[in-house]
C-alpha cells in the first residue's frame, strides 16, 4: 500500500515536471494560440504523458536543480549570461536561457536588481554593467591613451567579449605597452605608448658631463656618504676581510685541461675530417 502510494506521488511530479517544461517550451516559440490546439492533445493517457517524460528527464532535473539552488549559485548564472550578450534581457528570455525564474524567485530578483555588476532599467530589463563602459577596440585604445595611470588589465577583461584578443593586437601594433605587475595582479597592466621626452637644455648637459666621477670605487663610496646617501655597496669593510683571512684579490688561474686525445674508443663523427685521425692511426701502426 505505502508502495503504491509513492508511485502516485511519483507520477504526479512528472505531470508537473512535464507541465513545466511545456510552458518553457511555448514560451519560446512562436505558434498557434492555447485556444487553436485541438481538444484530444490535451487529455493525453497518463501514460503516454509519462513516457514523454522519460525523453527529458535529464533537462526537467537540469532545470529542478538549478530553481533549488542557492540564490547567489542562480545569480552568477545570470552574470555569466549577461556577460556573454550585449544586449539586455527580460527577466522572461533569462528565463529561457539559463533556467532561472526571478518572476517566482523574488530573492534571486532583488539581489540581481542591487547587484554592482548588473544594471536593472527600472521596468523589465537587465544588462551586464562593466567597470569601464568600453564598446570596442576604438574606444579601449583611446581610454587606454586618456588614462593618467596604468590601468589593471582585470578591470578591462568584462568590458566586451573580445576585449583581451584586441589588447594583444594593440600590444602587437605597438600601441600599448602590456606589462606584467609586481601588484599581485596575475593580469598584468597596460599603458600608452607615447613616450615624450622632454628636451634638455644644453647647459644642464655641459653640467652632467663635467662631473668628475672617481675611479676607484672607495672614493665613490666616501662621496656618497659626504652628501647622506648609504652606498648599497662596503668596499672598505671587504678589502679589510680579504686582508685579514689572507684572501688574494687576483683572480685565480684556471687549471689548464688535458688535450684529449683520440683512441680506438672514441666514436668519431667528423670522418670527414681524415687529419683528426692521424694520432690515432699512427697509434695503431705503432701496436
Amino acid at each position: 500500500m505505502a508502495l503504491q502510494e509513492q508511485l502516485n506521488k511519483f507520477n504526479k511530479q512528472q505531470e508537473k515536471c512535464q507541465s513545466t517544461l511545456s510552458s518553457i517550451i511555448a514560451s519560446s516559440r512562436t505558434g498557434p494560440s492555447r485556444s487553436s490546439v485541438p481538444a484530444a492533445t490535451t487529455s493525453q493517457k497518463p501514460n503516454a504523458v509519462r513516457g514523454k517524460f522519460s525523453e527529458n528527464t535529464k533537462q526537467l532535473q537540469h532545470i529542478n536543480n538549478i530553481r533549488n539552488s542557492a540564490v547567489g549559485a542562480q545569480m552568477k548564472l545570470v552574470i555569466d549570461l549577461l556577460l556573454k550578450v550585449c544586449p539586455s534581457y527580460t527577466a522572461e528570455q533569462i528565463n529561457e536561457a539559463c533556467y532561472v525564474d526571478m518572476t517566482a524567485n523574488k530573492a534571486v530578483f532583488n539581489s540581481l536588481r542591487k547587484n554592482p555588476k548588473v544594471h536593472y532599467d527600472g521596468r523589465s530589463r537587465f544588462s551586464y554593467k562593466a567597470t569601464h563602459d568600453i564598446k570596442d577596440k576604438k574606444q579601449l585604445l583611446s581610454f587606454v591613451n586618456k588614462s593618467s595611470n596604468v590601468i589593471d588589465v582585470v578591470d578591462l577583461k568584462d568590458a566586451y567579449p573580445n576585449v583581451m584578443e584586441d589588447l594583444q593586437a594593440l600590444k602587437a601594433s605597438g600601441d600599448i605597452f602590456w606589462l606584467p605587475s609586481n601588484t599581485g595582479s596575475k593580469e598584468g597592466i597596460v599603458y600608452p605608448n607615447d613616450l615624450k621626452y622632454p628636451k634638455i637644455d644644453d647647459e644642464l648637459k655641459a653640467l652632467f658631463r663635467d662631473i668628475d666621477i672617481p675611479s676607484d670605487m672607495l672614493d665613490v663610496e666616501k662621496e656618497l656618504l659626504k652628501i647622506g646617501l648609504k652606498p648599497a655597496t662596503n668596499i672598505a669593510e671587504r678589502k679589510a676581510a680579504e686582508q685579514l683571512h689572507g684572501v688574494s684579490n687576483k683572480p685565480k688561474d684556471k687549471k689548464k685541461k688535458k688535450k684529449q686525445e683520440i683512441s680506438k674508443r672514441t666514436k668519431l663523427t667528423n670522418s670527414h675530417i681524415p687529419e683528426l685521425f692521424q694520432s690515432l692511426n699512427a697509434s695503431s701502426s705503432g701496436n
